[in-house]
């Protein structure tokens, strides 16, 4: 099972006329709201500090998407995002909008301030900022709400880059799940999927929000293979049960997106698909990518597909 690629890839690029996107625009979220496809990238405008801000584009048809501003709509405004705010992700939830994004208290390309952080939205332009959400001394990524409470509790799922080792029960970075009464305090830890295939031994983390079907939660994630001292991401998905998403019922064995076409092995960082943002259109699944950390790019699936396919495995 693979996905299809957008033949007009890429569907956003850099725009030399506005200094913070004038380098690249990538890693995107997506959202579905009144008959609109919003678009939230990530975007940098110069190399020395590596400061990424995002920007918004929208679209009728999820395939051409026009910029909304000039100017970013979010940019590091608190001390714990003074180096970039990264890697956004978007879910409605209870009728709100949340962004959970990466937040750089330390150098970004240094890593090692990385956190997650959350920021509620009604119109997609003004942002709350709420707190971090993710557990001190944690270098964590790839956080993701659910879109509705399980068993009366908040869920998402996160990386913790450093939590490994025999006390975390995990050899490489894991996707791991937590829960919440509050969006603030977050507890029962556990991880729930770690690298098993050569594709993605090194480190894997989810992309979009789960995606709710009637037989369970699909999780579109990233997988990274480390060679020769490079890393190769690639995609994936797994289904996950609808009662208790800790419970994985199935998983790609092989990925269903890896770098192929120019603008996924070229760019500022080589071989690159990055997934973190979806939507549902007339029953297919458009999956919105960052490309080589330099464009966003589209691939799309047949839900019931998709789900058949998982089913199986």
């Amino acid at each position: 099972m693979k996905l299809r690629r957008y033949k007009d890839n890429p569907i956003l690029k850099p725009n030399e006329n506005n200094w913070w996107e004038s380098k690249a625009v990538f890693n995107p979220a997506t959202i579905y709201k009144d008959g609109l496809v919003y678009l939230i990238y990530r975007a940098i405008g110069e190399y020395e500090n590596y400061i990424s801000r995002f920007g918004l584009a929208v679209s009728r048809d999820g395939l051409n998407f026009e910029r909304v501003s000039n100017e970013p709509i979010f940019e590091p405004q608190e001390e714990y995002e003074r180096w970039g705010c990264e890697d956004p992700r978007i879910t409605e939830l209870e009728g709100k909008l949340y962004l959970t994004y990466v937040a750089h208290s330390k150098p970004a390309l240094n890593g090692s301030g990385a956190r997650s952080a959350l920021a509620s939205t009604q119109d997609l332009r003004n942002f709350k900022r709420q707190w971090i959400i993710t557990p001190d001394r944690a270098i964590d990524r790839d956080t993701v709400l659910f879109p509705e409470k399980i068993n009366n509790r908040y869920v998402m799922l996160h990386r913790p880059l450093n939590w490994v080792g025999p006390e975390y029960n995990t050899d490489n970075p894991s996707i791991w799940i937590a829960y919440s009464n509050d969006l603030k305090e977050w507890f029962n830890h556990k991880p729930i999927m770690k690298p098993q295939k050569t594709w993605e031994s090194y480190k894997i983390g989810a992309g979009p929000p789960p995606i709710k079907t009637e037989y369970g939660w699909i999780l579109i994630y990233h997988g990274v293979e480390r060679k020769r001292e490079k890393n190769i991401y690639r995609v994936g998905a797994a289904l996950l049960d609808l009662s208790d998403p800790s419970r994985i019922i199935s998983r790609s064995d092989e990925p269903i997106l890896e770098p192929q076409e120019e603008y996924e092995k070229k760019g500022d960082t080589q071989d690159v698909v990055f997934p973190e943002g979806s939507v549902l259109l007339d029953e297919r699944l458009y999956i919105y990518y960052g490309a080589a950390d330099k464009t966003c790019c589209l691939a799309t699936i047949n839900l019931k597909d998709l789900i058949d396919w998982l089913k199986g495995l």
